[in-house]
């Protein structure tokens, strides 16, 4: 077979496979992910229906809470789906990607502190949270960079464990500017590593997990 050939039928096969896996992982985890907070929901609602007459006000209170936290997460996981089902689209074009290079954010040291503090807060782990920032001008939009940080310090704080530093970095060297988040969870071993990708769990039979592998 000509090496030209065998070169693109090499690529067209991990192409399927990457396919076939990411059809496996989306049916796996869409009907979980998406049902969990909307029996949340159902359920609540209905207590409200057929319980309004006997229940105390702390207990509506309360069962109103319960399906405000998860309205909130069924409305961002599709946020997260509309968002990456978009990059995927910007990512095949040169253009868009150019034009997404556009924004910047010239004074990021607030802006990290507060959306990094308030998923420390929504985690009860405020005291966890230490900070060495850099207030560099760095090229992306506020927009943007408010997202990365809430979805980078919800995954930090929920993969590690209570009392155990979350620490976020900003700094800037070799004309680069580099912003990091560490925590102690478990963490990636090399197979894993090779294999991140949107849809993609890892050990989910051995740990909970719940997101869609998107952090």
């Amino acid at each position: 077979m000509d090496a030209r050939l065998k070169k693109s039928q090499t690529i067209r096969d991990e192409a399927e496979r990457k396919l076939a896996s990411l059809r496996d992982n989306i049916s796996l985890m869409m009907p979980h992910e998406m049902r969990t907070p909307l029996n949340g929901i159902l359920s609540n609602a209905e207590i409200l229906a057929r319980s309004a007459a006997t229940l105390k006000p702390a207990d509506v209170a309360e069962i109103g809470q319960d399906i405000h936290k998860s309205s909130e997460r069924l409305a961002r996981l599709i946020e997260n789906f509309l968002i990456y089902a978009q990059l995927e689209l910007v990512a095949a074009d040169p253009k868009n990607v150019n034009a997404l290079r556009v924004g910047w954010t010239e004074h990021p040291k607030g802006l990290i502190k507060k959306h990094a503090a308030a998923q420390a807060a929504n985690a009860n782990r405020l005291p966890d949270l230490s900070f060495d920032l850099a207030d560099i001008p760095v090229p992306i939009a506020e927009e943007y960079l408010s997202k990365i940080m809430d979805e980078l310090l919800q995954n930090a704080f929920k993969f590690s464990e209570a009392d155990t530093p979350v620490r976020v970095t900003l700094d800037e060297a070799f004309n680069a500017v580099t912003l990091s988040v560490s925590d102690q969870g478990r963490g990636f071993d090399t197979e894993h590593i090779a294999r991140i990708g949107a849809y993609m769990q890892f050990d989910r039979k051995l740990h909970e997990q719940q997101g869609w592998g998107w952090g």
